[in-house]
């Protein structure tokens, strides 16, 4: 065809006259996936906005807002060029397994991760605890240091750093023993049987009643809890603040053992006694 300019015009006449229906239909695809795409990110860049303030307003933790913006973030982006590419002519039904496939995958390859992660939202939420509140969870105790969206951190009285996975929080029994402003004292001292029992309930109530930084408006107890195989158990009761528990609670122990070290106390411990008979 190089030697017959007229053959090859008319061919490429020809081509472009059999191509211009299809080119038609791709140009206003492409036109409309390009506006739909548009369309689609103000669309989502507003509903991002209004997600914020609604989140804001909610006082939800700053973690749980990056979180769910960015996954709704990511789901609409999705929906829109799912939509924009169904335009462009691209089967929905491969959309939607190749998005299906890869979901699944993501899932089982993050599956320990993504249990952790719902379970710090679901903390966050529900706000079980907050920061510097004392918990129990499980075998281990402290003070919450900072809760992230995978791990909850806790610093324990003697300064040891301690990471659990949001999904084993979320699912124990956590106690928070500073959710409340006061905390009550519950002492148990085991005594001699031999001892005066009414001596020693008087030197605890004379204790604690003497006690600054107990709440004396709020009732002290003193009592025979149980007569156990060795030792009489009494038990001693009353309130502080939070802040005071600690300190209060090792002061009186350290006075206990004083006041009946000086009166005549004896605290019983367990002990074995072996009595050796002799055989005639």
């Amino acid at each position: 065809m190089s030697g017959h300019p007229n053959l090859e015009l008319s061919w490429f006449l020809d081509t472009l006259k059999t191509l211009t229906p299809n080119l038609k239909v791709l140009f206003w695809r492409i036109l409309l996936a390009g506006i739909i795409l548009l369309v689609g990110i103000r669309i989502v860049r507003a509903v991002q906005g209004i997600l914020k303030k609604t989140f804001e307003r909610m006082n939800l933790e700053e973690n749980v807002n990056r979180f769910l913006l960015s996954v709704i973030n990511a789901s609409m982006y999705a929906i829109v060029i799912f939509i924009a590419a169904e335009k462009l002519g691209v089967p929905s039904a491969s959309i939607v397994a190749l998005m299906g496939s890869a979901g699944v995958a993501i899932g089982l390859s993050l599956k320990e991760s993504l249990s952790n992660v719902a379970g710090g939202i679901l903390i966050m939420l529900t706000r079980p605890f907050i920061l510097q509140d004392y918990i129990i969870c499980g075998d281990v105790e402290g003070s919450v240091y900072s809760i992230g969206l995978v791990y909850t951190v806790l610093i324990t009285v003697d300064n040891r750093m301690i990471t659990i996975p949001n999904g084993t929080v979320a699912n124990a029994t956590v106690i928070n023993v500073t959710a409340q402003d006061k905390r009550q004292l519950d002492l148990e001292i085991n005594i001699h049987y031999d001892s005066d029992l009414k001596k020693a309930k008087e030197i605890l109530t004379e204790i604690v009643e003497n006690h600054l930084q107990v709440i004396q408006e709020d009732g002290i107890r003193v009592f025979v809890k149980e007569l156990g195989e060795s030792a009489v158990i009494l038990g001693l009761r009353g309130w502080t603040t939070k802040e005071d528990y600690w300190p209060v609670r090792w002061d009186i122990i350290e006075n206990i053992k004083l006041r009946f070290d000086e009166e005549g106390i004896r605290i019983a411990y367990h002990q074995v006694e072996v009595h050796m008979t002799k055989e005639e």
